[in-house]
């Protein structure tokens, strides 16, 4: 290595932990250095470039990090059913923890700026992916959001008809490999509305076609355990983008107080 290069090395294992809230610019910065001596270090490891390396050191601290804390006590005698709670408890963790290193805080933040400014956000998810896009498209209507939100992709591709350049579609897929969604998103790109893709963090053709992604990591061995892991970490990634929301405009907390007054007047008058 050169010496740049060992300065970088030595940068990443003295801060690993750190790095998540570093983008390369900022590294370069921390450092002294160029942008692309960052990117270049990463190439000459074996990476596609900075993310990639960033993402790998973020895996093998979270590896880390569960393999210690599964480690169980000497003394500590637990049933079965604390064991599979503990567990899944820090598979859980795990999967937050890695879709948190793939989503730099500043790609969220661009996401977040385009929800608000949108003069309406089209949502839209198939299967168990349709779960999540309810549940945004509603808590983005109780804060005062316009969403037109379809579980059906033809009944959105009739509604993307009349989409502009100032709205913006979220397309939930877990594998991104959906022909119609894909299609539902070349429509609305037409449109020149933007698009987010929410999908399983590997390269899938939803993701190819959107201006932005969200993107998800959860890995188990067990094939029943694994789509919980995935719920998990997308829930907590999408309860972040809603927080953020809510803090651009106190209006968006009256709207949302007021909106709960209503709905609970529904459902206990």
């Amino acid at each position: 290595m050169s010496a740049i290069e060992r300065r970088i090395a030595d940068f990443l294992l003295d801060n690993a932990h750190l790095l998540r809230d570093y983008s390369s610019q900022q590294l370069a910065s921390a450092l002294g250095i160029s942008q692309s001596s960052v990117v270049k270090f990463s190439q000459k490891l074996g990476f596609k470039g900075y993310p990639d390396l960033k993402f790998c050191i973020g895996e093998a601290l979270a590896r880390e990090t569960a393999d210690g804390a599964s480690r169980p006590a000497p003394t500590r005698d637990v049933s079965p059913h604390v064991a599979l709670a503990d567990a899944l408890w820090r598979g859980k963790a795990r999967a937050e923890q890695e879709t948190r290193l793939l989503n730099p805080l500043e790609q969220i933040d661009r996401i977040v700026q385009a929800i608000v400014d949108a003069d309406r956000v089209f949502i839209c998810g198939l299967g168990q992916d349709g779960i999540h896009a309810r549940g945004l498209g509603l808590r983005l209507s109780l804060i005062g959001i316009a969403t037109v939100e379809h579980a059906d992709p033809v009944l959105m591709a009739a509604s993307v008809s009349s989409a502009g350049p100032g709205d913006v579609l979220v397309v939930f897929s877990e594998h991104g490999r959906q022909p119609e969604l894909c299609q539902v998103s070349r429509q609305f790109r037409a449109r020149r509305g933007k698009t987010v893709s929410v999908t399983r963090h590997g390269a899938n053709p939803l993701r190819a076609h959107a201006d932005a992604a969200l993107l998800v990591s959860a890995h188990d061995d067990d094939a029943h355990v694994e789509p919980l892991l995935y719920q998990a970490a997308l829930q907590h990634m999408l309860d972040l983008v809603i927080v953020l929301v809510c803090q651009h405009s106190d209006d968006y907390l009256d709207h949302y107080r007021n909106s709960a007054e209503h709905v609970q007047k529904m459902l206990d008058p």
